[in-house]
């Protein structure tokens, strides 16, 4: 008989971006490490139903899950670490919560009470939670809280949450700031204690404090708040600035923290099993040649709009034992003769021109593909990448002046890339799009084929518009290879040019289904490419 499921809390305070997502993952992964099922729901406060009609500068980069759902980048960070495939369900969202009790209430499920926030939105807080943990059948469910304590937006989680505990074995962990100021030199610690009275007074004690500081805290700076916060100094957890998110894991085992959680729950280790992950830490911190990566995009303003991207850079770096140092190329300013592409690209060892929506930025992307391939410079294109590499070889080499896609020029002489026929009558903007996992057919004798060691390839899609088949023997004809399709063989889906060092594109997203020691294996050649040309 399976144990009874355990609930790990985490909740934030003093400010946004501590990395409670991180820690959440690194736990997940030190609790796998010794035997346990884990599995992460992250919930986040805000009323959209879901992450998709987000802009990826305000909120960083949509993750796309297999079942199609668009959710929060911290689901990317969990799926990696844990190498694992999640559902739509471990995000929850104000939206969805008030979207389901929205339709029992009109189903008549509630017949004459009154619908509240307790205990009706708490309830259905409580219930998903658990449906989680029973679908995947786990161990221990991670809840990642997402904002600060103090927010108006997540009080109704906190109060599930708080709920929760009074039924279900529950660990509460509090991720929060330990300043130095420059002026003394001195971990300050008014901060936390603030913060954990803030949770208190909603009705929650942490167990477990994971403070982020620049250093490793101080033995009196843990019994401080130890005293102040009411919890053990053995359950104060030091996360300290480090040069790799992968080593997180590794840190917080040191302060021995898998044993105390498992403690906490009266369980013992089933076995452990961290060697792989040391050994690829290890390798990265050993890496003393260093590659130059270009990104190509119009959200370089944030960085975490492209985060599964440059993950899976890093994770490939890190497998063939190579630094990595990414130039972010804005190509609106190329488009607006700001910079120069070729001064912005040279001494690049790899180019990268990423997904996105619109024509912002388009011809400067354009202009990144073109110098690519007529300097040998190995490339990868994703999504609207591969869309914007059909139109430059359709332009430059093929001789179709002024080939374009209809999301850019709806009057273009050659509509290399248009709506997909399912999209023309989808006028609602969120959930609509073609996405999530497909199949991949890949063509015998190709790169492609040489890349992925298979015929067929499970990845990952978010689009409206395609190449247009009718294009494709044109395309071909001067050279360009489509290397991988769809089951009916309509929707384009890879291209390559074979006489290029390295020039692929992919109509998916690869960085959705790297994991941190198994890289999508287009990154991984991509980087092997760019080793080479460095």
């Amino acid at each position: 008989m399976p144990g009874k499921t355990k609930y790990i809390v985490t909740t934030g305070g003093v400010l946004s971006g501590l990395g409670k997502g991180i820690f959440t993952a690194s736990l997940g992964k030190l609790l796998q490490s010794k035997g346990f099922k884990v599995v992460p729901v992250k919930i986040d406060p805000y009323v959209n139903i879901d992450a998709g009609t987000m802009n990826p500068v305000e909120h960083g980069e949509v993750f796309v899950l297999d079942d199609g759902g668009e959710v929060d980048m911290d689901l990317g960070n969990y799926e990696r670490f844990l190498n694992l495939n999640m559902r739509s369900e471990n995000n929850i969202t104000t939206g969805k919560i008030y979207q389901r009790v929205i339709e029992k209430e009109r189903e008549g499920k509630y017949l004459g009470k009154t619908v509240q926030l307790i205990p009706h939105i708490t309830n259905e807080i409580q219930e998903w939670i658990k449906k989680v943990g029973k679908y995947y059948n786990a161990d221990i469910v991670m809840i990642e809280v997402g904002g600060t304590v103090g927010d108006i937006e997540n009080l109704v989680f906190m109060e599930a949450c708080r709920q929760l505990s009074l039924k279900e074995d529950v660990m509460f962990a509090h991720c929060t700031l330990v300043p130095i100021l420059s002026v003394v030199g001195e971990q300050k610690t008014k901060p936390t204690q603030q913060s954990v009275q803030k949770l208190r007074e909603i009705g929650i004690q942490p167990d477990l404090l994971f403070c982020r500081s620049p250093r490793m805290l101080k033995p009196k700076i843990k019994e401080k708040l130890s005293m102040f916060c009411g919890v053990s100094a053995d359950n104060v957890i030091s996360g300290p600035d480090l040069e790799s998110i992968y080593k997180v894991p590794l840190v917080m085992e040191e302060q021995d923290l898998t044993r105390k959680v498992l403690k906490f729950f009266n369980l013992k280790p089933r076995k452990t099993d961290m060697k792989e992950w040391t050994k690829f830490v290890k390798n990265m911190e050993k890496a003393t040649k260093t590659i130059n990566i270009a990104i190509t995009g119009k959200y370089t303003e944030l960085e975490d709009s492209y985060v599964s991207i440059v993950e899976s850079l890093k994770t490939s770096c890190g497998k063939l034992g190579y630094k990595l140092k990414i130039n972010w190329i804005e190509t609106t300013d190329i488009e607006q003769k700001k910079i120069n592409v070729s001064d912005s690209l040279k001494g690049m060892d790899g180019i990268i021109v990423p997904g996105g929506f619109g024509s912002r930025g388009t011809e400067g992307k354009i202009e990144c593909i073109k110098y690519a391939r007529k300097n040998k410079i190995p490339f990868l294109g994703l999504c609207y990448g591969f869309q914007l590499a059909t139109i430059e070889f359709a332009r430059n080499v093929c001789g179709m002046k002024g080939a374009n896609s209809t999301e850019i020029d709806e009057k273009t002489p050659h509509p290399i890339i248009d709506l997909l026929p399912e999209q023309r009558k989808i006028y609602k903007k969120g959930g609509t799009m073609r996405l999530g996992g497909q199949d991949v057919i890949i063509k015998k004798g190709t790169r492609a084929e040489k890349v992925y060691g298979t015929l067929k390839a499970r990845e990952r899609f978010r689009h409206r518009w395609e190449f247009v088949p009718d294009y494709r023997k044109k395309i071909e004809s001067n050279g360009m290879v489509f290397s991988g399709h769809d089951k009916s063989g309509e929707i384009m889906q890879i291209l390559e040019l074979p006489n290029h060092p390295f020039f692929m594109a992919s109509q998916f997203h690869p960085e959705l289904t790297t994991r941190i020691l198994n890289p999508n294996p287009l990154f991984l050649n991509f980087v092997k490419a760019a080793v080479d040309n460095s």
